[in-house]
């Protein structure tokens, strides 16, 4: 069992930064995949960056890619998403997932709570 708990949302103008955190519990936090996605008002849920549980590999969604990056630190049993240049379109609830390396969110199986990021246009 993992439970997961995002931090680091708020309010951010255009072209800003935001830095989100994902603190898991849980012993067996290094042994999973962990993914961030997203979910604006009206949309459905959307992939936006996946590491493996060694840190080693990485995947993006087109539309972030270059501007954020996601990391983990395993021994702080953390995954950090740092976003930068952000754009009114970037506003959205953002999730972190603990499960296998995928860009399908149906293939995870734990989820934090959500944490709100917004970007005024």
């Amino acid at each position: 069992q993992v439970q997961l708990v995002e931090s680091g949302g708020g309010l951010v103008q255009a072209g800003g930064s935001l830095r989100l955190s994902c603190a898991a519990s849980g012993r067996t936090f290094s042994s999973y995949d962990m993914g961030w996605f997203r979910q604006a008002p009206g949309k459905e849920r959307e992939f936006v960056a996946a590491v493996r549980w060694s840190g080693d590999r990485t995947y993006y969604a087109d539309s972030v890619k270059g501007r954020f990056t996601i990391s983990r630190d395993n021994a702080k049993n953390t995954v950090y998403l740092q976003m930068n240049s952000l754009k009114p379109d970037d506003t959205a609830v953002y999730y972190c997932a603990a499960g296998p390396y995928s860009v399908v969110s149906g293939s995870y199986d734990y989820w934090g709570q959500g944490t709100q990021v917004t970007v005024p246009s």
